[in-house]
C-alpha cells in the first residue's frame, strides 16, 4: 500500500457538518485512475465520517483544478471541541492492482 500525506487540512466547529476532499494526483501514475468503493477512518475515535466516494466531476482543492477520478470526497460531523483527528483514506486504482492511503488532519475548533 502506498501512502500520502495529503496538504489538505480542514477545521470544523462542533456542530457543522463539512464536506471535505482529498486530493490523490500526487500518488498517481499517468492515465491512472480512482476506482471502487473508497474507506474513511479517524483517530482519535468520535468524528463521524460518512458517504466516501470518488468524485466523478473536476473540481478545484486547495486552488487547482483535480480531474474526475483523483479524489475521494467525504463528510465529517461530529467530534470534540478541540481535538485534531488524523483521517485516513483508502482506495484503490486502476493502476497495476495498488491500493492507495491518504491521510488528511480535520481540527475541530
Amino acid at each position: 500500500m502506498t501512502e500520502l500525506n495529503a496538504q489538505q487540512h480542514h477545521e470544523k466547529s462542533r456542530t457543522e457538518k463539512r464536506n471535505v476532499t482529498v486530493d490523490y494526483r500526487g500518488k498517481l501514475d499517468s492515465g491512472e485512475l480512482l476506482t471502487g468503493t473508497p474507506t474513511v477512518s479517524a483517530t482519535p475515535a468520535g468524528l463521524t465520517l460518512s458517504s466516501p466516494q470518488i468524485n466523478t466531476a473536476t473540481l478545484t482543492v486547495n486552488e487547482e483544478s483535480v480531474a474526475a477520478g483523483q479524489a475521494v470526497q467525504f463528510k465529517a460531523s461530529g467530534g470534540a471541541v478541540g481535538t485534531r483527528y488524523t483521517i485516513t483514506v483508502k482506495c484503490d486504482t486502476t493502476g497495476d492492482q495498488e491500493d492507495l492511503e491518504a491521510r488528511c488532519t480535520l481540527d475541530l475548533v
